[in-house]
């Protein structure tokens, strides 16, 4: 089901502002992922820093306009700077993701996504996989507005179909490719892309959207010319980069 016209606009003018107001997005990330991460929010217009230094990242945080914490290495190094990140996000109003990545393999992991969730995230995205295992297994059909209601947060739910929720409103969305889990850092660069729309659009909701939407209708452009993961890498950057409201509005599906 293709999405209407006025959401389609929606998810183009969010990636409209990004590109003019080059929001800068602070990532604490998989140290796979920093260099790819870099590059996607290049590609949408928006600039990132990586530093994790704790020394430093408060500064680092203050002057960003959105902040990735991403447990994709859990370190000592990076369980440190994610301390000292969220109190400065917190002190200056910088909204900040969660994306607790595989917590269902480590109870130490998800223990600490579950305390982090408490301090405020305007978005948290994760699997089916990763959700079980910070709800609990049961997964019901209302169970990320559920959680999203409680805990006041967006639940950005990802898999074959998206669902973004904020215990009110929810939305599936149903742009993506198959080769988009064959590169890895793929779903890290994802979740700094909303960082990125959480920047210049303040309804989270619709934010989430924009960035996943985009990022799905992206993976597909890419696909069209991509022969394996290798040349997919490249080209769904490519494709990023160049997206358009015209390619939006003739591929989006979403309800």
């Amino acid at each position: 089901m293709h999405a209407p016209i006025e959401l389609a606009d929606i998810v183009a003018d969010v990636f409209a502002r990004i590109r003019s107001r080059a929001p800068r997005v602070h990532c604490i990330t998989n140290s796979v992922a920093q260099q790819y991460t870099a590059n996607m929010l290049l590609a949408a217009g928006a600039v990132p820093s990586m530093t994790l230094s704790s020394d430093e990242i408060g500064a680092f945080v203050t002057g960003a306009d959105a902040l990735l914490v991403n447990l994709g290495t859990f370190d000592a190094e990076r369980k440190s700077a994610i301390g000292v990140a969220l109190s400065a996000a917190a002190a200056h109003g910088v909204p900040w993701l969660l994306d607790p990545v595989f917590i269902e393999r480590s109870p130490e992991r998800a223990q600490f996504a579950r305390d982090v969730v408490g301090r405020g995230p305007a978005v948290v995205r994760l699997n089916g996989a990763e959700f079980a295992a910070l709800t609990g297994p049961e997964l019901a059909v209302d169970a990320p507005a559920r959680f999203a209601r409680d805990h006041g947060t967006i639940v950005a739910l990802t898999g074959a179909t998206d669902v973004v929720a904020d215990g009110k409103r929810r939305t599936e969305i149903g742009n993506g490719h198959a080769l988009m889990s064959r590169v890895t850092a793929m779903g890290c660069a994802g979740s700094a892309l909303v960082c990125a729309a959480l920047a210049v659009e303040a309804d989270a909701y619709l934010a989430t959207i924009a960035a996943l939407a985009a990022f799905g209708v992206a993976g597909e452009v890419a696909a069209q010319t991509a022969q394996g993961p290798g040349s997919f890498a490249f080209a769904i950057i490519d494709a990023l980069y160049n997206l358009d409201r015209a390619e939006i509005r003739a591929r989006l599906k979403a309800s």
